[in-house]
């Protein structure tokens, strides 16, 4: 299952078995491109009239994702580190320094590139993208309480 409980199956060229929470649904692969689209198109739609009602709220949502996204992606080796110290990949808990760091990040990175992961760079992908997740989530939360 992928996000949300949605899956697709291309079992041919043109067709496409949806399967949603369990429910297998049949249909043509432009249609099921075009209920993609539609829901994306939606969501975006979405977005832009939260922003425009919520302007000053929204600017400071941003600031805090791209500052704790940053902070992140500086402090990413010292995380990789924390990661191979905590047993997380092949050689988890027996390196040190640089070789930690590496291991680290490649680990949270889904292995290394070649064995078919993305690496150090994933690994920095995903520690970034978590902490900016997690920053703007919490401005939003904060946000949202003094609202109220």
């Amino acid at each position: 299952m992928g996000i949300l409980g949605c899956s697709a199956v291309f079992s041919r060229p043109h067709l496409t078995n949806l399967i949603f929470f369990g429910v297998e649904k049949k249909m043509g692969l432009f249609d099921f491109i075009g209920d993609t689209l539609s829901v994306v198109i939606d969501t975006a739609e979405s977005a832009v009239n939260t922003i425009a009602e919520n302007p000053v709220k929204s600017v400071a949502i941003t600031v805090a994702t791209v500052a704790t996204g940053g902070a992140a992606l500086a402090a990413a080796p010292a995380i990789g580190a924390a990661a191979s110290a905590a047993g997380l990949g092949v050689a988890g808990g027996t390196l040190s320094g640089a070789a930690a760091s590496s291991a680290g990040l490649a680990a949270l990175g889904g292995g290394s590139l070649a064995s078919g992961g993305l690496g150090m760079a994933g690994g920095t992908a995903v520690v970034t993208a978590t902490a900016g997740t997690v920053g703007g989530g919490t401005v939003g939360v904060i946000s949202s309480a003094l609202d109220d």
